[in-house]
């Protein structure tokens, strides 16, 4: 895999408001109404990772989700990247939240 331009995470993100860069990673955080909902999402989301053989970084507090994404194996973020947040996107934007 080939780690993307610049240019191209911008682009992406310009495209994306939900996500953010942070130390080189794709950042997402969602909050949900509880425990469940957002158990769920990480239930549904492994799902996905695991299908693209792609795994997040992430971190779940009560009803808080936030997600990383970056190829260590390439040294920075890739198409994979983007796939597994675009999606995530998708995921989200079925379940309306």
């Amino acid at each position: 895999m080939t780690v993307i331009s610049e240019s191209e995470i911008n682009a992406w993100l310009g495209a994306n408001s939900a996500w953010r860069l942070q130390d080189g990673k794709l950042v997402l955080s969602v909050q949900f109404q509880d425990f469940n909902m957002a158990w769920g999402f990480m239930s549904r989301v492994a799902l996905l990772a695991e299908q693209q053989q792609h795994h997040p970084e992430w971190q779940n507090v009560y009803n808080r989700v936030e997600i990383a994404l970056v190829t260590h194996d390439a040294g920075g973020l890739t198409e994979k990247d983007l796939r597994l947040a675009t999606a995530i996107n998708r995921l989200l934007e079925s379940s309306g939240s």
